[in-house]
């Protein structure tokens, strides 16, 4: 084993969002004996920086693979502007549709949500000035099935996950977590066959196939239980650290 990569929320994470001791300690067992850590993550990096001081990752995937961080650079795969706004125009279309947008300059929101802190905008369809790149569309509604509107608004240039089942996500067909993978360990000069892959979510499918072992935790959906070489405990159980600590 040359590389552990693992998503965060409900996979490293407990549910709580915190890091266990246990955790910690294993982590820096791993990097003492020369193996890489790697996180892959549907988050924003601004949202997982006491994560990086706390744990020091070797590299980092963030917003699905929009945006990958290798040795102080970055990667990036952002959505065509005009594709922005035709997803814009017809998701604002929809009553009660939450939509945000993920740039270079933070995030951007139609209504606040705290656990964001968004800059609040009315300016959808159109994209805010000055906000750089944009790298992921995120839309929600409580009153509104948007499955049977997703299809037909997504470009095709672009693709979409769901997470934790009401969660559209948005990003450039480039972008994927399997791609961050990819460039992470292509950086370091590791083949997948050495890389194990922890995950529990749709987002993580591809790279737990594609990685030379994937682990899916306990808690993990069971698309993603199918597909996995092998399953540990669940994130609360410290499932990753428990496998880590058992095989490697």
């Amino acid at each position: 084993m040359k590389a552990v990569i693992t998503d965060l929320d409900r996979t490293l994470l407990k549910s709580d969002k915190s890091v266990s001791e246990k955790t910690v300690s294993v982590l820096k067992k791993i990097q003492e004996k020369g193996i890489k850590v790697m996180f892959a993550t549907a988050r924003p990096r601004r949202a997982i920086t006491n994560y990086e001081k706390l744990l020091n990752p070797d590299a980092i995937a963030t917003l699905n693979g929009a945006r990958t961080f290798i040795n102080g650079t970055s990667i990036d795969y952002n959505i065509p502007r005009e594709s922005v706004r035709k997803m814009l125009s017809d998701f604002i279309k929809i009553p009660g549709s939450v939509i945000s947008i993920e740039t270079s300059k933070g995030i951007y929101s139609n209504v606040d949500i705290p656990e964001w802190e968004p800059v609040v905008t009315d300016c959808f369809p159109e994209i805010p000035e000055d906000c750089g790149s944009v790298f992921k569309i995120l839309v929600s509604n409580e009153n509104e099935d948007l499955n049977q509107h997703i299809n037909s608004i997504v470009t095709d240039d672009c693709y979409f996950t769901v997470a934790l089942g009401t969660l559209f996500q948005i990003m450039s067909k480039t972008a994927t977590k399997v791609n961050g993978v990819k460039a992470m360990l292509d950086a370091f000069k590791i083949e997948k066959e050495d890389a194990v892959y922890f995950g529990d979510d749709n987002d993580d499918i591809e790279p737990l196939k594609w990685c030379g072992t994937g682990v899916a935790v306990k808690n993990a959906i069971s698309e993603v239980s199918c597909v996995a070489n092998e399953t540990t405990l669940s994130n609360d159980e410290d499932g990753v650290a428990l496998w880590l600590e058992k095989n490697c």
